[in-house]
């Protein structure tokens, strides 16, 4: 099942293990359980601490659970934790054999304390790399606490399973039988989900902080490298972001990352944050900014759970999002048929019909992606032809089971009140009204940044864009932004962290040349005392 380098690197990592792991596998007569088998019998022969069962019973087969012997935990997989789910099954492997997680201690003992029965299960896919996050999250905090239980379920496999709970996206998770999130999460986001007292908590201890030097809103590449460049100047620095890592985490293949060949992106943003915690910067996750405020000097960031953080400089590196279509039952239907994320959410759609907004790299990239999968896929482009680059076009022009539609306005997504269930659009040339039945609809119109909370704050651009200039200073003295956020062109990783660099070196000029007078005065002082 492993090839000999995956199994020389299961060997190494299994070595630190402190304590027997036993795998109990559910079965039946099915070609995956015999893969899941061999699978089994690989990971047990990396490590004499691995012992594997096989059971007949279960509610799920093929699917295994992790324990070991005098610990109370259940953890479960449904399937083949294979692709971008690998990682998790190691890290659980590891975690169930008492290898110490990598997370802060408060962390841990808040996972600890929580108090009563929840029972998690996840529905991920093996191409989806926003699912690991969730999946890692809720297995450690299943070894940690008795009272959680986890089942990763892969949602190709359990094809029945997704249809009869309409599981239309992933990582989709509940929790005691209902829906508890979708999308990415991390260990501190769920936790504080379950733990209703931690944002008063943590907005207390946030209000006890002492004012920044320089304060980055945002933490994409242009948050971190700004953040990094800030630190390496011996002064404080903060990082308030609502997902450390931004909309990196939600990209697949990297390739033109200078000096970086290739790479995924929530690889890409964990290095991100693996070096900007190796320089001294104050981290606050899962903080949204609502207000900015300049008076006298300072700044203050109001944060949505009712802390304000004070700087002498901010540093605005909020990001962008996906671009909706904004047309009827696109929010109804979201994540029950309308999707922003083709290589996550693309395997539950398999052998159905969809439909891809967009005639830019990402729609015709998305509907090549998805052709290989699906039934039939409709690309629907507004302009009266594609923008993408030539060499897709070709590419997609070559599939047989993708049909293009040029000078299309989508006007209406339809559904029956639990899932789409088809697309209206209208012929801009002709002006006639169309309908396509399908099961699922991929949005690929490009990005919005996320700067509505500074309206009327700044100076931005007709299309919400913050305007800096050329040293990333905004309108307001003090204030410097970066990214995609910003009016600089060309949405790219390397150019936003390009730019968050620059803008920390001019707010370290900044603090300079503010502050120059008023040291000067006081050593002034000081001598004629």
């Amino acid at each position: 099942m492993l090839d000999a380098n995956l199994k020389t690197q299961l060997k190494a990592y299994l070595e630190r293990a402190v304590r027997p792991i036993q795998i109990t596998a559910s079965v039946n007569d099915s070609p995956k359980s015999r893969e899941m088998m061999e699978l089994l019998a690989d990971i047990q022969a990396a490590s004499d601490k691995i012992t594997v069962t096989e059971t007949r019973e279960g509610d799920r087969a093929p699917s295994f659970s992790l324990t070991s012997p005098g610990q109370d935990i259940s953890l479960r997989f449904a399937g083949l934790p294979m692709g971008h789910e690998f990682t998790s099954l190691v890290l659980a492997l590891l975690q169930v054999g008492g290898y110490p997680p990598k997370v802060e201690q408060a962390i841990i003992d808040q996972i600890k304390d929580l108090d009563g029965e929840f029972v998690f299960e996840t529905y991920f896919s093996q191409s989806c790399q926003n699912c690991p996050d969730v999946v890692q999250a809720l297995n450690l905090m299943a070894v940690l606490n008795p009272g959680i239980k986890h089942v990763a379920v892969d949602g190709a496999l359990f094809q029945a399973e997704v249809e009869q709970r309409q599981v239309m996206s992933v990582p989709t998770v509940y929790l005691n039988g209902q829906v508890f999130g979708q999308g990415r999460m991390g260990v501190e986001e769920i936790v504080a989900k379950l733990d209703t007292g931690a944002a008063a908590r943590e907005a207390k201890k946030l209000n006890a902080e002492e004012p920044f030097e320089v304060l980055i809103v945002g933490g994409g590449p242009a948050g971190a490298a700004a953040a990094v460049y800030a630190a390496r100047k011996g002064i404080r620095t903060g990082v308030a972001a609502e997902r450390f890592g931004g909309q990196v985490l939600d990209t697949m293949g990297i390739e033109n990352f200078i000096s970086v060949p290739h790479t995924e992106g929530p690889k890409l943003a964990l290095a991100l944050e693996t070096h900007v915690r190796e320089n001294e910067v104050r981290i606050m996750n899962l903080q949204r900014a609502e207000e900015l405020n300049v008076e006298n000097g300072m700044a203050s960031v109001r944060l949505v759970n009712g802390a304000t953080l004070h700087a002498k400089t901010v540093i605005l590196t909020t990001g962008a999002r996906w671009r909706q279509m904004g047309v009827p039952g696109e929010e109804q239907y979201k994540n029950k048929g309308v999707a922003y994320c083709p290589h996550c959410d693309g395997p539950l759609f398999k052998g159905k019909r969809v439909a891809v907004i967009g005639g830019g790299n990402s729609g015709v990239e998305a509907a090549i992606d998805l052709a290989g999968i699906v039934k039939h896929v409709t690309l629907l482009e507004f302009d009266t032809k594609l923008r993408a680059d030539e060499v897709l076009q070709r590419k997609l022009r070559s599939l047989p089971n993708v049909e293009v539609l040029v000078s299309a306005r989508t006007t209406e997504v339809k559904g029956d009140g639990q899932k789409v269930t088809g697309l209206a659009y209208e012929n801009r040339v002709t002006g006639e009204f169309h309908e396509i039945p399908l099961e699922g609809i991929f949005v690929q119109i490009g990005l919005l940044p996320n700067t509505e909370w500074l309206r009327g704050t700044l100076d931005l651009s007709p299309r919400g864009e913050i305007i800096v200039d050329a040293h990333g200073q905004t309108s307001l003295p003090g204030v410097f932004a970066a990214g995609d956020c910003t009016t600089t062109p060309f949405k790219q990783i390397i150019i936003a962290a390009g730019e968050g660099a620059k803008a920390a070196l001019s707010a370290f000029d900044h603090l300079i040349r503010t502050s120059a007078p008023a040291e000067g005065a006081q050593l002034l002082q000081a001598k004629a005392a």
